[in-house]
């Protein structure tokens, strides 16, 4: 979820077919929070090394469940769940034709259900950091990755947020079952992208 992410999308000619639809959906239900166009293009290339399975979390209006089936492979399963029920609805419009592609509505503990993943994208929320946090090693294949969004980058180390140490990012850096990083996506916008280890 991004603030003002749906106003980033200016330049429509560029974009895939199911982001383009996915975005004039988030538009005309009035849903500012879309993941923006630098996120979407990473989540397409990871997508793209997924073929096994890939989850979502905060589904949306489904900008960026459209950004990973326009990298995915065909035939790759797609679950994506939204807590809000009329998004959940929207989104599931957006993808009336995609087969391999599931909107469930719920909270995000619902992608348990179908797991694991080659990869997972969790939305910045709370349900996605710290206590209670998702857990790479029941939801990850060996080798999955995991895609956390929606930080202002860092710039010290520890990193710092409110003038303590942000611990939910470090939450997921210095995650025992993954190697972690953090991608600067925007002077603004960061990822933690994580691959989870393989068990010794």
């Amino acid at each position: 979820m991004s603030l003002q992410g749906t106003d980033a999308y200016q330049d429509f000619t560029t974009l895939p077919v199911l982001v383009r639809r996915a975005v004039t959906a988030a538009r005309r239900h009035g849903f500012a929070f879309s993941c923006r166009p630098e996120q979407g293009r990473l989540l397409q290339v990871l997508a793209a090394g997924a073929p096994n399975g890939i989850a979502e979390t905060g589904t949306g209006c489904g900008v960026g469940l459209a950004w990973l089936v326009s990298g995915a492979a065909p035939g790759t399963r797609l679950i994506s769940v939204e807590r809000d029920r009329e998004r959940a609805r929207i989104a599931a419009d957006v993808f009336r034709d995609s087969r391999h592609v599931q909107v469930l509505h719920g909270d995000w503990r619902r992608v348990e259900e179908h797991g694991p993943y080659d990869l997972l994208v969790l939305d910045g929320g709370g349900q996605a950091k710290g206590d209670g946090a998702a857990d790479p090693a029941r939801l990850l294949a060996a080798g999955g990755t995991v895609v956390v969004d929606d930080f202002t980058p860092a710039t010290t180390w520890p990193p710092h947020f409110d003038g303590a140490p942000d611990r939910p990012r470090l939450h997921w850096l210095e995650h025992p079952e993954l190697r972690a990083t953090e991608l600067r996506l925007a002077p603004d916008l960061s990822v933690i992208v994580g691959t989870r280890l393989p068990t010794p």
